[in-house]
């Protein structure tokens, strides 16, 4: 009887009726998966089985599990779907992520993470030495500087090993996860992972992808002034008279804002962890970032006065506000949709909504693999050190399917993203009436 309920032919439209919690299938190479049961138990967390739920997931899945993942899905077979078809976007898309499967990719990672990890305990000597040692401001203020980017490289930690084991064994990779992420940059892994899995499979959906809203302060797209619901916050996104007042000036604000960027994640994590939301390791998560909270006023505390303390808060935040911008940059200038990811088509999402920022060799360990965004999304298992060498092959497969591909220099890519938030900007002061202006922006946005 088993095996009969197991040959079972299910249609794509039979398998789109069960997207609910309660009763959620997957399809993955022509084979449909009741994936109820499994729900809470996700490694990747429940966003994104409900975000594709009663979809074919097979690209998606290929990206983002490793091959050991497969042998795990035949207790969750149900059926077979009658309706299968693949693209040939897909087929090929499939074909080079077997390739870089048997050449290895995805398991060589070149020893970034230890270079990565030994310059970060590198700044941090450097700047707390700076704060203990000296008697200088301006040593200060650049001990808060180094702070700073030393937050942005145990980010580019925290990025990869939610992406891939980057030590030997999981116990190790957890532990430097909650090390450079909680305990040294107050930020909880576990929030991060939970925000950036939801953005990965819904890249530039503007209300499932959490990346995008940020609202009252930005929208990047009038179809956000509809006051539509976030999937992610579950919560209406409302676009009333202080949002609109805010988005007006946008453009002028955003550098500003991202100075301080830091406060928000800050502030995220902590909801996250005092929420009732599943958090996976819970202790661990809060344990560390109560550990940041302590040695980074206790540090503070050793400035000689007030205004030296607040600098050097505001350098460090200012200084790593540049991750902040180059997040944006990698999907602001792109093109946007409002509703359900879709698994179809979801090589042709990954292109359209993300942007590629150019840049020399010896640059690459400032952007932390971020520079290649659309191969990082096509290829989120990929680290980080292949990403440059395989990048033609990407960019070849979008070209052979008339498919976007976007980049730019890293200053174009700024001047392109202020763009797109001066156009929505306009946009919301025609939205209801006149936001009061002032005679300098007038004369910034003045048209003809």
């Amino acid at each position: 009887m088993e095996e009969e309920k197991k040959e079972r032919n299910i249609t794509s439209d039979e398998l789109k009726k069960h997207n609910q919690p309660s009763d959620l299938w997957i399809s993955i190479q022509g084979k449909v998966y009741d994936v109820t049961d499994w729900l809470d138990s996700h490694p990747g967390g429940e966003i994104p089985l409900l975000s594709l739920a009663g979809q074919d997931v097979t690209d998606s899945f290929v990206a983002y599990h490793p091959p050991t993942a497969w042998r795990h899905l035949d207790r969750f077979l149900i059926g077979r779907l009658s309706d299968y078809r693949v693209s040939d976007v897909s087929k090929d898309y499939r074909l080079l992520v077997a390739e870089f499967s048997k050449l290895g990719l995805f398991d060589r990672k070149d020893h970034i993470t230890a270079f990565t990890l030994l310059f970060t305990c590198l700044l941090f000597i450097v700047s707390v030495s700076g704060v203990l040692f000296s008697s200088s401001p301006l040593v200060h203020i650049l001990s808060g500087g180094l702070m700073g980017f030393l937050w942005i490289q145990s980010g580019w930690v925290g990025h990869d090993s939610g992406h891939f084991r980057v030590m030997s064994s999981v116990g190790l990779t957890r532990f430097v996860q909650v090390l450079t992420g909680n305990c040294l940059a107050g930020i909880s892994i576990g929030w991060w992972k939970r925000n950036h899995n939801a953005h990965h499979i819904a890249v530039n959906s503007l209300d499932f992808d959490p990346d995008l809203q940020h609202m009252p302060l930005f929208a990047i797209s009038s179809k956000l002034f509809a006051s539509i619901t976030s999937r992610y916050y579950d919560r209406k996104m409302n676009f009333d008279a202080v949002s609109r007042f805010f988005i007006s000036y946008q453009h002028w604000t955003f550098y500003p804002v991202m100075c301080v960027a830091r406060v928000n994640l800050f502030g995220q994590s902590i909801v996250l962890l005092l929420s009732n939301k599943k958090v996976p390791n819970r202790g661990q998560e809060i344990a560390g970032v109560v550990a940041f909270w302590i040695w980074y006023p206790f540090l503070v505390s050793f400035l000689p006065n007030w205004t030296e303390r607040v600098a050097f808060v505001l350098a460090s935040f200012a200084v790593t506000g540049i991750q902040h911008v180059q997040f944006c940059l990698n999907h602001f200038p792109s093109s946007v949709y409002v509703g359900h990811p879709c698994g179809t088509d979801w090589f042709e999402k990954q292109t359209s909504g993300t942007h590629n920022i150019d840049c020399p060799p010896w640059m690459d360990w400032f952007h932390g693999g971020l520079q290649f965004q659309v191969e990082h999304h096509l290829f989120p298992r990929l680290p980080r050190c292949h990403l440059r060498k395989i990048a033609p092959l990407a960019k070849e497969l979008c070209k052979k399917h008339n498919l976007v591909y976007s980049s730019s220099s890293f200053w174009e890519a700024n001047k392109l993203t202020v763009g797109v938030l001066r156009a929505a900007a306009l946009q919301a002061r025609q939205v209801g009436s006149p936001v009061p202006k002032n005679l300098v922006w007038e004369a910034v946005n003045t048209h003809g």
